[in-house]
């Protein structure tokens, strides 16, 4: 499984928009094809601060898969313009560890 994780800049005093809008783009992220699920989080310190983070099967469900999709235009008129800077997106997997018997 792979996890994509976004920090959001929502533009200051456009977050209940924001979270207007996430409510309905969320439902467009979920139907893609290799989505397991997703969750939004606000940012006590910094209140127009979100994470995001999204969980695949394979990265290439979300780098080709969604990215390349029409859904995916729908997503980014939804949301991109409440972004300033426009996030920085990564990816990550899980650390197998491997114990060494001596």
């Amino acid at each position: 499984m792979i996890l994509e994780v976004a920090i959001l800049d929502v533009k200051v005093g456009q977050e209940n928009d924001f979270e207007i809008a996430f409510e309905k783009a969320q439902s467009i992220i979920s139907k893609i094809k290799g989505y397991v699920s997703h969750q939004l989080q606000k940012c006590i310190e910094t209140p127009n601060r979100y994470i995001l983070l999204v969980n695949w099967e394979l990265l290439e469900d979300h780098t080709e898969g969604f990215r390349g999709s029409e859904e995916y235009q729908e997503w980014k008129t939804l949301l991109h313009h409440f972004y300033n800077p426009f996030p920085t997106v990564e990816h990550f997997k899980p650390v197998t560890y491997n114990k060494i018997l001596k």
